[in-house]
């Protein structure tokens, strides 16, 4: 969601903080801001807008020393919860004389009681933000001891923070904290940058380190010391990045999004390399650390996620049950620990998250591990939250996604997921021969998306005929629901035609009655079981004037003829032809809002990493 950036060192921050705010700018938001120190002054800089409009600011200041000479400073990105989009909202904030400098990311739930105890103190406030309550209280607490100022001032917070902030007259020095709103420190010679994404570091440095939840930084220079709340002294473990910066340029596509949907032949392999022993039949998911026989006494998985990563566990979910013969369930991650969920020793809960940061996913897996279940990750940010606090699982090893649209992230969640079935059903009840087959299988799906991606003119072209259309529905059976979920969750994120993916038998159940000239229908009828069935439903459409797009294996006549439009995809059995049929689908929805002229890798309100619940 929002993203902070701040440095101290030895360079001018200015050009450091600007390019990591650039580089956050994927994360969606509606405002900017930075604030620079130095020995003799603190300023602050915001705008309404894009990142853009702050560098414009700034270059009408081009005769400030504090710019060009300040070597301490902060930024943020903001995407707005409390408060409209505006310059008074926008951070960072300041407390009276900018005596404290503070961005946030996250909620403070009880904003409200503590600005009006602040306010009988007599602090005025200017924005409708929760930070500014938080800015000021720290200022209540402020004594020439900033890190003091912010433990005392954090106790009393209730909610979610991500922060960093300096006082004006310690110049140079940086408290950073984190509860719940990922905070990552690069290192490096006698300076420091903060971030909310290692997005924002990887021009600087590969050595990182994660704060935990409750972990409070102080950070002057290359020194970096952290503590707890209760004022513990703790070490943190550094990471290496294990990416380069071109990983997150466009690389001459004209988005993102295009340039990560390309990129999924190779992150699929690098998702599967090494984990697949065909000789064996079987899977081999290191990071899981369960042998055999502890597998067996596994009873049951469940998959908790949000968004496309949900979509994605219920292809889990189908093919453990299929292959394992185990019970699998999906759950929504934001109702799980709400709903007081039965789970125990014999369940494994993998939590499913792009970022690893997901707030709903994270609370989930403290639920499971609560409960007594064992608890792993599949995230594809190595060092996230999710894979600390799991401290087994899966990493997808995708590369960074900027796009706030997931593509190759679900794709190669998918391809994990079929070999964590794989894994449990050679413990359980399959063959050698038919895990060989299984294994084979995992391993041709990179060049099934080649397949699929030499068709981009041709799908371009048929995205031509749905351009017009304010609405939508997809539908699809067994392994092809959740593809149908899937694209329209795509086609709704970047064009913003109101699309609802259905099981294929639900059209029948309400739906139907939407059913117009007006109201298009994206059917997936890869040949396989249940083919014949959604062919009825398109027969059903038809009869009620809707055009339909038919996503057919190549060369069925039959599925051709019963459309009014088609994309075909390579024959593969239903389990793995969920991936070409869903990035058939993401070049679909990305056509399609290329032609309606929308920002595609930003669209609105979307945030990449939802921290909050």
């Amino acid at each position: 969601m929002c993203g902070i950036v701040a440095y101290t060192g030895k360079q001018a921050a200015l050009p450091i903080l600007i390019n990591g705010l650039k580089r956050l700018e994927y994360r969606g938001y509606d405002s900017a801001g930075i604030a620079l120190t130095s020995e003799s002054e603190t300023k602050v800089y915001k705008a309404k807008g894009k990142v853009a409009n702050l560098v414009e600011l700034l270059a009408g200041q081009e005769d400030s020393l504090l710019l060009k000479e300040s070597t301490c400073g902060i930024a943020h990105t903001r995407w707005a919860t409390h408060g409209s989009p505006t310059q008074e909202n926008a951070h960072p904030h300041a407390s009276p004389e900018n005596q404290i400098v503070l961005v946030h990311n996250g909620i403070i739930e009880n904003h409200n009681q503590l600005r009006a105890k602040l306010k009988a103190d007599g602090y005025e406030f200017l924005s409708e933000t929760d930070t500014e309550v938080l800015v000021h209280l720290v200022d209540s607490f402020y004594d020439d001891d900033i890190y003091d100022a912010v433990i005392r001032a954090l106790k009393q917070i209730e909610g979610t923070y991500g922060i960093a902030c300096f006082a004006k007259n310690q110049p140079g020095k940086l408290i950073v904290a984190r509860r719940g709103s990922p905070i990552v420190i690069g290192m490096g010679d006698q300076e420091a940058i903060v971030a909310s994404d290692a997005s924002a570091i990887i021009n600087y440095t590969r050595q990182a380190v994660y704060l935990d939840d409750n972990d409070i930084a102080i950070v002057q220079g290359g020194d970096i010391e952290i503590r707890t709340l209760d004022d513990s002294l703790v070490t943190r473990q550094a990471s290496e990045i294990d990416w380069s910066p071109d990983a997150a340029e466009k690389g001459g596509y004209e988005h993102y999004m295009l340039k990560e949907i390309f990129e999924q032949p190779e992150a699929i392999r690098n998702a599967i390399r090494g984990r697949i022993d065909v000789n064996a039949g079987n899977a081999v998911l290191s990071g899981l650390s369960l042998a055999p026989r502890e597998l067996v006494d596994l009873q049951r998985l469940v998959v908790v996620g949000c968004g496309t990563s949900l979509n994605a566990g219920l292809v889990g979910q189908f093919a453990t049950e299929d292959f394992a013969g185990i019970p699998a369930s999906v759950e929504q991650a934001a109702e799980f620990r709400y709903r007081n969920p039965i789970v125990g020793s014999r369940d494994l809960v993998l939590a499913i998250s792009q970022s690893g940061e997901t707030a709903d996913t994270l609370a989930a897996v403290r639920e499971a591990q609560q409960k007594g279940a064992l608890v792993a990750g599949l995230v594809n940010v190595v060092g996230s939250t999710i894979a600390r606090e799991t401290g087994q699982g899966v990493y997808l090893h995708a590369g960074p996604e900027i796009s706030v649209a997931s593509t190759k992230a679900f794709t190669c969640q998918v391809s994990v997921l079929l070999m964590v079935a794989l894994k449990f059903a050679r413990a359980h009840r399959m063959s050698h021969e038919r895990g060989k087959r299984f294994a084979e299988e995992i391993l041709a799906i990179p060049e099934l998306v080649e397949r699929v991606l030499a068709k981009n003119d041709e799908i371009a072209r048929v995205a031509e005929s749905f351009v017009k259309y304010e609405k939508a529905f997809f539908i699809g059976r067994g392994y092809l629901y959740p593809v149908a979920m899937e694209g329209a969750l795509k086609l709704k994120e970047i064009s913003y035609i109101h699309a609802e993916g259905y099981h294929a038998a639900e059209l029948k159940h309400g739906p139907i009655a939407l059913l117009e000239e007006s109201m298009p229908v994206v059917a997936l009828l890869n040949d396989g079981p249940g083919k014949d069935k959604t062919l009825g439903n398109v027969y059903e459409c038809k009869a009620r004037n809707a055009t339909v797009l038919g996503i057919i294996t190549e060369g069925d006549e039959e599925a051709k003829q019963a459309v009014d439009h088609y994309i075909e995809v390579p024959d593969a059995p239903l389990h793995t032809a969920v991936v070409p049929a869903t990035v058939a689908l993401q070049l679909f929805s990305y056509h399609v809002a290329r032609l309606r002229g929308c920002p595609i890798d930003q669209p609105r309100n979307l945030a990449k990493s939802v921290t909050v619940e």
